[in-house]
């Protein structure tokens, strides 16, 4: 049988909601990598609605919240809750060498994927060299 409280047990979930866990930050924990000329970050957010993300891009700080809501209805008793409910909310700052205007968004299987290309001037270009084909003695 379930204990039902334990104000102990209770006192270090709540903290672990909040201030999370070296193995599981508290929010969204994400990963991030560079691919084929696009920056990528994942957010993992199983049990949210994706009608509840909102992704917004303001100058450089992009804005990822999402809510996950309760599974129990007005005449449930919740025996045990653990899984950390609410809005959460997070800010990547995007360098200027990202192209914000060409964001894609995903989700799937409790994953946000977002693809930020990288900027044309900020791709490595090869620049050519002129020469007006003389030679010129140097003295020394």
């Amino acid at each position: 049988m379930l204990m039902r409280t334990d104000p102990f047990r209770e006192f270090d979930r709540l903290a672990q909601q909040v201030f999370g866990t070296t193995a599981r930050p508290a929010g969204m924990p994400m990963d991030a990598w560079q691919e084929d000329g696009q920056f990528v970050v994942a957010f993992d957010l199983p049990g949210v609605d994706p009608q509840t993300v909102d992704l917004d891009v303001e100058r450089n700080v992009l804005t990822v919240k999402a809510e996950r809501k309760s599974p129990a209805g007005e005449n449930t008793e919740m025996i045990a809750a653990e899984r950390p409910q609410g809005v959460f909310s997070r800010q990547l700052i995007l360098g200027d060498t990202l192209d914000t205007d060409g964001v894609q968004a995903s989700y799937d299987a409790g994953v946000l994927t977002l693809r930020i290309p990288v900027a044309e001037k900020a791709k490595p270009r090869r620049i050519e060299i002129q020469s007006s084909g003389q030679r010129q003695e140097i003295n020394a």
